[in-house]
């Protein structure tokens, strides 16, 4: 029997509280405990509409939670608990006693090898911006683009597509500017399954101008990453929710939790002390460098110009277009883009990789 705390909780946590357990549990659900008693379970999912409700983080979990979870009792089938996991979509399934306490909980990881999972397959093109210098990793950059640093045996890149190819995406574009004859060398030397084609910027675009080029090109909603992170979710509700939404963007946002470690000043008008904050919390929804674009939006982008995200996302607002937001995690997401973040990115790589959504 495995360690069961790590995927429990109480109904007094907050929805905060209960994502950071998600993180530290690198959990996508966790059960909800009272009196030794399952009450309900919570997902990702569950947070993921509170936060786009706009309901307070310091809620109790128990206003978002599902006060009826799918369990199976002591004596079950394997073959039905297979069947659940692939019904229900869920990735966690709690087994209870008699008296409904929890004895164990069988992940989805512990059903399915990676390469035999069942993912939802749709199929949707992918734009990687590979194009940058790199510079917040120099001097490494100066001689590797940044989309070939590898983590382990395999460059960032790479490992970006294959997560796609879980979900039946294989029509491939990369953008290039910065050492792009060194990328292009990689793919044409190395076998792949994947449908790969090239835009090439003659001179720097952006995290969006290159995509100009596409216009009446692509006929579907696609994919844009940048090639330096790994967002790691369930892309087919990603593609759902876009739909669902009727969004002409959605953008992949990461909670972040950040803790100032001094007591902040705050001021009267004249100058004078009003109070002290000791050591503050605050929360974002932090921009990941993923997104999803309908194909429409692209006729926003002007031509062989410099023109970021941002940008598109700007004007797209104010030409009466609906952007989405789709919460992830603050351990879904990971930037190797900063020395520091690509030696933590190793290790949190290899942990997350070997964590099947």
């Amino acid at each position: 029997m495995k360690n069961t705390k790590q995927y429990i909780i109480s109904d007094s946590f907050s929805i905060k509280e209960t994502l950071k357990q998600m993180d530290i549990a690198l959990a996508n659900t966790l059960f909800i405990i009272k009196n030794g008693i399952l009450t309900g379970s919570v997902s990702s999912g569950d947070i993921r509409r509170a936060l786009l409700k706009e309901i307070n983080l310091t809620d109790p979990v128990s206003t978002i939670m599902n006060a009826s979870p799918v369990y199976v009792n002591e004596v079950f089938e394997w073959d039905i608990v297979k069947q659940l996991f692939i019904d229900k979509k869920i990735s966690a399934i709690p087994i209870l006693n008699h008296s409904r306490q929890l004895i164990e909980v069988i992940l989805r990881k512990d059903i399915f090898e990676e390469k035999d999972d069942i993912h939802p397959q749709i199929n949707l093109p992918v734009v990687i911006m590979a194009g940058g210098l790199g510079s917040r990793l120099d001097p490494l950059t100066r001689v590797i683009p940044k989309a070939l640093i590898p983590i382990d045996d395999k460059p960032i890149i790479e490992i970006i597509m294959d997560e796609f190819h879980k979900y039946g995406m294989k029509d491939f574009t990369i953008s290039l500017h910065h050492k792009s004859k060194m990328i292009k060398a990689y793919f044409q030397e190395h076998e792949s399954n994947y449908h790969i084609s090239f835009i090439k910027e003659l001179t720097p675009l952006g995290t969006a101008g290159g995509l100009k080029s596409l216009q009446n090109k692509i006929k579907t909603p696609f994919f844009v990453s940048n090639c330096d992170i790994l967002v790691k979710t369930d892309y087919s509700d990603i593609a759902a929710s876009h739909e669902k939404g009727h969004y002409s963007l959605t953008m992949i946002a990461s909670m972040q939790h950040h803790i100032i470690p001094y007591g902040i000043c705050k001021l009267n008008k004249n100058g004078s002390l009003k109070n002290i904050d000791e050591k503050p919390e605050y929360d974002f929804l932090v921009n990941t460098g993923m997104y999803v674009l309908n194909p429409e939006v692209l006729e926003y982008i002007p031509e062989n110009k410099m023109f970021h995200m941002t940008d598109l996302i700007d004007t797209l607002k104010q030409n009466g277009h609906n952007i989405g937001v789709y919460p992830v995690s603050e351990k879904s997401w990971i930037d190797i883009g900063q020395w520091e973040k690509y030696r933590e990115s190793i290790h949190q790589m290899n942990s997350l990789l070997k964590d099947p959504v």
